[in-house]
């Protein structure tokens, strides 16, 4: 079946719709334990692109389970699926001309290593969100970890399941040292020269 499908290739380029934009698209991708201020930080980043004129759209592991992907279970598999096809759909918005936001636990090494083949290096600056499990669990704005302790849920990043840290993130986040308001400035500040606003 694979052989009968043919790539269509359209009038306009990425280029041409980065020109309409004034600044060139990418993927921020916010990774981290539940409850390490993922959402929290993407949206303060993205207000304050928005107030640079940069079109913007969020990805959030919460809204995308409730649409796309809402068939996908939290098994490892279906957690790599669940990453490749966002990382497909953040691929369409880079070509789009936007910079996207994507707010994601994705746990695993492998599955961030296929969302930056798919997107393209160049395309993909990681956020690693380093908050610890103690503060992560303290916060519990989901009331997630007490689920997860007492059984209710299973596979649950951190508890019964690994969190395998980036190494070599972009950017990495203290949330225990820093605002948001301060790790917000230095997202936009790592981004700044990769936005080429013109």
């Amino acid at each position: 079946m694979s052989n009968n499908v043919i790539h269509q290739k359209f009038g306009l380029s990425k280029e041409d719709r980065q020109k309409i934009k004034k600044h060139s698209s990418f993927l921020i991708w916010f990774t981290g334990l539940s409850g390490s201020g993922k959402s929290t930080l993407s949206s303060a980043v993205e207000q304050k692109l928005h107030k640079m004129s940069v079109h913007t759209y969020p990805l959030d592991g919460d809204n995308v389970r409730n649409g796309i992907n809402k068939n996908l279970s939290f098994s490892a598999e279906d957690r790599e699926e669940n990453i490749r096809r966002v990382a497909e759909i953040a691929k369409l918005f880079i070509d789009a001309g936007v910079v996207v936001l994507g707010s994601f636990i994705s746990p695993y090494k492998k599955s961030r290593a296929e969302i930056k083949k798919i997107v393209g290096e160049e395309n993909f600056i990681e956020v690693y969100m380093n908050t610890s499990l103690e503060e992560c669990e303290r916060r519990d704005v989901k009331g997630l970890y007490k689920k997860a302790r007492s059984g209710e849920i299973s596979s649950f990043t951190g508890i019964s399941d690994p969190y395998e840290a980036p190494e070599s993130a972009d950017v990495e986040i203290d949330t225990e040292k820093f605002t948001v308001e301060e790790a917000a400035v230095q997202i936009i500040e790592a981004v700044q020269q990769k936005l080429k606003l013109t």
